[in-house]
């Protein structure tokens, strides 16, 4: 993924489970109100930062009112000279704050393995010191999806997105050592957010009311504490499938 790109959020997620019937009914019924991105179908690529206890995603189950949590994300594998975001997200009382900074994957490497600080810093870096210093995190989980995204034609900050496919992996915590995995979900299950600076639009309310889709507290991290740490079932079948709403 290329070209220009926000490194500062503010917003309302929410989060829904869909069956895959749900998921053709959501298509059909935002069809006149959103339009596919400028990148459409894309592979997210993340990794999660903890302690070495699980510090930050035991207290985050745990539904306080503030949480954060620090993370690499690529779109796609990259490369040493391809670019990469470090992202601290934050959330209190229900709003998303998000803030990274875009960096060479190389040089993001150096920076969150090492304390190699980049040749111009930003505002961002220092917090992310701070995080280090304060966490002393190592990377615990990658984590990798297939985003099919959708943005409102009247309202452009209304964001829809579908992610399948999700997997993770513990050993080669690289963004640069490929997106396999083991599966988070099953293949019948399709996770969609919704993302709005405020509240969502009265058609997309009415249409997930009639669909009976309602919303749940689902962390992808969080889901693989649980199954993988915590000891709970994972699903057996991973299938990477891209899907359209054409």
């Amino acid at each position: 993924m290329t070209g220009t790109v926000p490194c500062s959020f503010r917003r309302v997620e929410k989060k829904y489970l869909l069956t895959p019937q749900q998921y053709q009914q959501v298509c059909a019924g935002m069809a006149a109100y959103m339009e596919a991105d400028q990148y459409t179908h894309y592979t997210i690529c993340n990794l999660y930062y903890d302690t070495e206890d699980y510090a930050l995603i035991r207290a985050s189950l745990e539904k306080p009112v503030y949480k954060e949590k620090l993370r690499m994300r690529s779109y796609g594998i990259p490369g040493n000279r391809d670019k990469v975001f470090m992202e601290l997200k934050k959330k209190y009382d229900g709003v998303v704050y998000k803030r990274r900074v875009v960096m060479e994957a190389s040089a993001a490497q150096r920076y969150i393995s090492h304390g190699i600080q980049p040749e111009h810093e930003e505002q961002i870096h220092h917090e992310i010191d701070w995080f280090m210093r304060f966490y002393q995190p190592e990377p615990r989980v990658f984590i990798g999806y297939e985003r099919e995204a959708y943005a409102g034609i009247e309202l452009p900050d209304l964001r829809i997105t579908f992610d399948t496919g999700l997997r993770w992996r513990t050993d080669h915590l690289d963004l640069r050592q490929g997106q396999e995995g083991n599966p988070l979900l099953p293949p019948d299950q399709i996770l969609m957010e919704i993302k709005i600076p405020g509240a969502a639009p009265v058609w997309l309310a009415h249409l997930l009311s009639e669909i009976e889709a309602y919303p749940t507290s689902f962390s992808k991290y969080g889901t693989y504490y649980k199954q993988q740490i915590l000891g709970q079932t994972a699903p057996q079948k991973l299938q990477l499938e891209v899907m359209t709403c054409a």
